[in-house]
């Protein structure tokens, strides 16, 4: 089974993904947020995921100006402009503090905080938004 992710080319759809993924999940903060990173940055999910603290935070608590990284696929490196989600990031700050979350993962797991998330989970976190907004998504072929 392969995932295949699609760009959301109507706004009023990114809108409603982006409510439904901060209001209806537990976790709504930490999944909003790998989705505002994602979308930011077009990282790849895998590598969203494997983004750790330090890499977006300075040891002051503020969010850095650029993150560096090497894509997992590729190995290529990276540079990450993180303006442009730094009030999303600085609002999951206060949302992992207020949950008592402590991990050198930006993204943990909610039941492992010493674990990332994974691809598999944020796949079925989106799925269930397309779920509930009655839309097929991300896509999921097949292979034969």
């Amino acid at each position: 089974m392969q995932q295949i992710v699609l760009p959301i080319k109507d706004s009023n759809v990114l809108k409603e993904v982006q409510d439904t993924l901060l209001h209806n999940f537990k976790a709504g903060r930490r999944n909003y947020t790998v989705f505002q990173v994602g979308k930011a940055t077009l990282l790849r999910v895998s590598d969203v995921m494997k983004l750790r603290w330090a890499d977006v935070f300075n040891e002051n608590g503020t969010v850095r100006q650029n993150a560096f990284i090497h894509d997992q696929k590729t190995g290529k490196a990276n540079l990450l402009y993180l303006k442009p989600v730094q009030a999303d990031l600085l609002a999951y700050q206060a949302w992992l503090q207020d949950n008592h979350l402590v991990s050198d993962w930006l993204f943990p797991s909610i039941q492992h905080s010493d674990r990332h998330i994974t691809e598999k989970q944020f796949y079925k976190i989106m799925s269930k938004v397309g779920d509930l907004l009655g839309i097929n998504y991300p896509r999921v072929l097949q292979s034969s």
